[in-house]
């Protein structure tokens, strides 16, 4: 009996029925879209974030020695060891190795150029370069790959090519170097005649120096299979308290701490497993651009929790708005069946059901419309799809079926306010 009288009450003005399920299905759809990126948003952001450069610098373990004498910090061992470029394959191997984007070697040294006095800053490194690593046949290496902001007027050298260089653009500007221009080099005693292949423009001391492939600054400065640093791009989770307590020390940690650390792709637990892989090595984390990073991500999470604790008030008020009118307009209706034996309580359960119906239809409907936004928001903003989380569909009926219950639940206070002797005489 409950049922017939729910289907027909359901049917029976169908009008605000289907302004209120409206109403639901603009505050979930809006609500299935920020969640679905608000899950997503870690990877896309940490991509978009990947265009400012690398967040973690390898270095030999020698160089993090530091003595003070007189007041002074010295190194006595600084730029005495170089790290092997054939154990790098090996960042690819750590637990978090999908979430290594790529790195690029870099060897520095200092060249003349002509026979000139003064010696120009040499920068030998990786430009798009394919490496052969276990579980991963198309990744490549390179500043191509980490610093995308990177810019050439010309074109870029291949890593094969012997005779091919970039020169920064305040160096050429100062030399009146240009696109084909050929220049001599040379490292002590040896020496190399090379063309310009492109004007390179960083915005940061590489448009001061000369950059040439890895291979080549290598021979010249006959550091053969040697780098002094390499620089890692990595996708990283912000940082919180663990992380922060990590950073200070590891050892610090208990056992379910260190696990929950180790396994979460935190910077500082990226670049511990790194050191574990290439004992030789220091990883040290670019705190800036991994902080920007997770201040970033945090400040858009946060917007989007605000903007769904608005659309869930929003669409409340809207419902009740619609409940209120609803009520007044079936008193009579209210008033019969409260006559005819009817408790408050069975008559709050018929509306709340039928809220309850309208928040199940609209949160459905809102979660295929905010599919939908969300891949147009995801196109728009990072240019790629986002993935839809089916675990948003029972989040957000259950949400829907609150705002409708919420929105409901004050207005159908005025059932107990209805006496059926008055409203059966036509007074409320």
């Amino acid at each position: 009996m409950f049922f017939l009288m729910l289907r027909q009450s359901f049917v029976k003005g169908w009008r605000r029925k289907v302004l209120a399920t409206a109403t639901i299905v603009l505050a979930a759809s809006l609500i299935t879209a920020l969640m679905n990126i608000s899950i997503d948003v870690g990877d896309k952001m940490s991509k978009e974030m990947k265009s400012y450069g690398a967040n973690i610098n390898l270095v030999p373990k020698s160089e993090n020695i530091s003595l003070e004498i007189g007041g002074v910090d010295y190194n006595p061992l600084e730029g005495q060891f170089l790290i092997e470029e054939k154990s790098l394959p090996k960042i690819k191997e750590i637990f978090w190795a999908n979430n290594i984007v790529g790195y690029a070697p870099f060897l520095k040294t200092g060249a003349e150029i002509g026979g000139k006095p003064g010696r120009i800053p040499l920068i030998g490194t990786n430009f798009d370069k394919p490496v052969a690593v276990a579980g991963d046949e198309e990744f490549r290496i390179g500043v191509k790959v980490i610093n995308p902001y990177w810019q050439v007027n010309g074109a870029w050298p291949a890593d094969d090519e012997g005779d091919s260089i970039l020169v920064g653009a305040l160096l050429a500007k100062e030399r009146g170097l240009k696109v084909g221009d050929r220049i001599d080099l040379r490292i002590g005693g040896r020496s190399g005649s090379f063309t310009v292949k492109g004007i390179l423009s960083t915005g940061g001391s590489e448009e001061s120096a000369l950059v040439a492939p890895l291979a080549v600054v290598q021979k010249m400065a006959a550091m053969e299979g040697k780098v002094q640093s390499v620089s890692v791009s990595a996708l990283t989770v912000p940082e919180d308290k663990l992380s922060r307590k990590a950073r200070r020390s590891s050892e610090a940690l208990d056992s379910l701490e260190y696990d929950r650390w180790y396994c979460t792709a935190y910077v500082s637990a990226i670049t511990h497993q790194i050191e574990e892989a290439i004992p030789n090595i220091a990883a040290r984390p670019i705190w800036q651009v991994a902080a920007s990073e997770g201040a970033v991500i945090n400040k858009i999470q946060l917007l989007m929790i605000v903007v769904t604790i608005a659309a869930f008030i929003a669409s409340g008020l809207g419902i009740s708005s619609l409940m209120v009118t609803t009520i007044m307009e079936r008193s009579r209706e209210i008033g019969l069946t409260k006559a005819l034996g009817a408790a408050d309580s069975e008559v709050y359960l018929l509306f709340l059901s039928e809220a309850a119906l309208v928040g199940v239809v609209g949160g459905l409907l809102g979660c295929a419309v905010g599919a939908l936004l969300s891949q147009v928001i995801g196109l728009s903003i990072f240019g790629a799809l986002i993935s839809f989380n089916w675990v948003v569909i029972p989040v957000n009926v259950t949400i829907s079926v609150l705002i409708a219950l919420t929105g409901s639940l004050m207005p159908s206070r005025l059932i107990t306010r209805l006496y059926p002797a008055e409203v059966l005489h036509g007074r409320r």
